[in-house]
């Protein structure tokens, strides 16, 4: 571990808020191989690298939040290197004398110290949480209002762009139970090619799958999209995750308009008002929600309820987390009343080692919610100090 970037003076003895109150903050950069390479439109990874969080607090109690991103500032602006230093250099001295509970003050704090930096500012907020969590003895689902359901069905991302291999990893998730749902990428291959690979997986899977989603990642025009939409509702395509790019309202909402196939919203909505204008303008009928995006636990479930109060359905999605950043998710998760699309954080399995000890399980087509305080994980120190960056 690199040594903390922020050490602050020590609290006055006694009470819960100076227990709370933050100590230290500490980030590290690790690359963590995955089983196979994952490909999108833009970009291809062999492995994913997060920047961890960790936050002591006063009385030793210690939180953990992550910051993902794919290969660098593709998928959005941050990369992991950015990040750490955004952290270091403007967010951790912000907190200097903060108080963990202070869940929305230290989320001001925050974005006034950095605007956008979404991905750094969530993974320090569920790090606070965390560390809050542990201290009180309390999950941070309670923190949050409480959970609604103890697990989610969870999709699983089909992204190597090989046919074959796809549907033999498709055929041991349904034998092993752990998913019946799948996401194929298409994008990085030309349209024809990735209707064919498509429909050669459907033809292998679809009677055993229960639901068939594509997502796109920006890769197409309007134009393709409206010439491959017959093909997807032919095959049986249940949703269409972002086919053009972020910007582009008024033509995915002609697209949205022609499809028999509801279309998600992804990286076209980071904000409450970037949500607002997808919504009014119908470019999507539901909505990708992710902490990367939203910047913060409190702030994922308002841009749910923004989402909602635009008539979209929520959908969990992911950024390839390890079991860190999915337990944080599926904290705020497991407390919206509504979840329709279930959720994709397959994460922790598709890295060669996770980076916690095995709290997030998987059965029966779920995902269930780690247990116990603070987001009911441990972590693996010594996975954690073998995939840390060095230099």
């Amino acid at each position: 571990m690199t040594p903390p970037v922020a050490q602050f003076a020590e609290p006055a003895p006694s009470g819960p808020r100076t227990a709370c109150r933050v100590a230290a903050i500490e980030t590290t950069i690790v690359d963590c191989p995955t089983t196979r390479r994952h490909k999108l439109s833009n970009t291809e990874i062999s492995f994913q690298s997060y920047v961890l969080v960790r936050v002591i607090l006063a009385d030793g109690s210690t939180g953990w939040g992550e910051a993902s991103t794919l290969g660098g500032p593709r998928w959005a602006e941050e990369s992991v290197e950015a990040i750490k230093a955004n952290i270091d250099t403007y967010l951790a001295p912000a907190l200097e004398g903060a108080n963990a509970l202070d869940f929305e003050l230290n989320a001001l704090t925050m974005a006034k110290a950095a605007t956008r930096n979404t991905a750094a500012r969530a993974a320090v907020d569920a790090a606070l949480h965390d560390a809050a969590g542990q201290s009180l003895g309390l999950p941070v689902a309670t923190l949050l209002g409480g959970a609604v359901r103890d697990r989610i069905e969870v999709l699983w991302a089909l992204a190597s762009g090989d046919a074959e291999q796809e549907i033999e990893e498709a055929r041991a998730k349904l034998a092993a139970r752990e998913h019946r749902r799948f996401k194929i990428k298409l994008g990085f291959h030309a349209p024809a090619d990735d209707m064919a690979r498509l429909a050669k997986i459907v033809n292998a899977i679809g009677p055993q799958a229960t639901e068939i989603v594509v997502d796109v990642n920006q890769g197409w025009s309007e134009a393709t999209a409206i010439r491959y939409l017959p093909r997807l509702a032919e095959m049986g395509v249940a949703l269409i995750e972002q086919p053009l790019r972020p910007g582009l309202i008024e033509a995915t909402a002609r697209v949205a308009r022609r499809s028999q196939i509801p279309i998600m919203v992804d990286e076209a909505a980071f904000t409450g008002p970037e949500i607002m204008a997808n919504g009014v303008a119908a470019a999507g009928s539901v909505y990708s929600l992710k902490l990367v995006k939203s910047g913060g636990l409190q702030e994922i479930r308002r841009a749910a309820a923004i989402a909602e109060a635009c008539g979209m359905e929520l959908y969990g999605g992911c950024l390839i987390e390890s079991g860190i950043g999915a337990a944080a998710h599926l904290a705020a998760f497991s407390t919206l009343p509504r979840l329709e699309w279930g959720c994709e954080h397959f994460g922790p399995k598709i890295l060669k080692t996770d980076l916690t000890r095995g709290e997030i399980r998987f059965a029966d087509y779920a995902v269930h919610l780690p247990q116990g305080p603070g987001l009911g994980i441990t972590v693996d120190e010594e996975a954690l100090a073998r995939a840390a960056r060095k230099g």
